[in-house]
């Protein structure tokens, strides 16, 4: 008889979600459910249930998990590029990676499609916050903390274009296949120099 380890609630959904974005990275969204992420961790149907309530709870956690780590990544790298430490275009390929071999390009397409949008709303709020994080004290320089939002959004959606369609597209238009990350390095580094400017 093997005696599983009790875990605490903590580690538990914290173990749950390890195994969903496993899964989610590996087969895609639609086998993030409850009976194979509980399944993955030798844990039962109903001590998921118990965490996240529903296989859509488990996928809202499972965006917010993904948005929050993806945004702290995001932010370190962001610093260290206005420190000197690093460049636009590792910030460009954590953010487009995030979308692409991290899942969050497929977990945000697979909940749209299944009408559980309001799951978005953790990565929302999260880049929100990571904006946040970034611009305090922007708005006394020139273009304010807008410029900033404006980046992020740009980003955002083309890095998500990009793991949905970027391959494809770039290929049919003759393009390099990292002509995106490219273009969005190009803003960033625009923003940077601005940013360096105005300080």
């Amino acid at each position: 008889m093997v005696v599983r380890k009790r875990l605490t609630p903590e580690e538990s959904r914290s173990s749950a979600l390890a195994a969903a974005r496993a899964l989610l990275i590996e087969t895609g969204p639609q086998s993030v459910t409850l009976k194979a992420v509980a399944t993955r961790i030798g844990r039962t149907h109903a001590n998921l249930l118990h965490h996240f309530g529903s296989a859509s709870g488990l996928q809202k956690a499972l965006a917010e998990h993904l948005a929050r780590s993806v945004c702290e990544t995001i932010i370190a790298a962001v610093h260290a590029s206005r420190a000197g430490l690093g460049s636009a275009r590792e910030v460009v390929d954590l953010a487009f990676d995030a979308f692409d071999r991290e899942g969050a390009g497929a977990l945000t397409s697979w909940m749209l499609l299944t009408g559980n949008e309001d799951a978005l709303d953790p990565i929302i709020s999260t880049i929100h916050d990571l904006v946040d994080e970034l611009a305090p004290g922007e708005a006394e320089h020139s273009g304010g903390a807008q410029s900033i939002h404006r980046d992020t959004l740009t980003l955002v959606l083309m890095a998500l274009g990009d793991a949905l369609i970027g391959g494809a597209l770039a290929k049919s238009l003759g393009l390099p296949r990292d002509s995106a990350r490219e273009r969005a390095t190009a803003m960033l580094e625009a923003s940077l120099a601005d940013y360096e400017t105005a300080n």
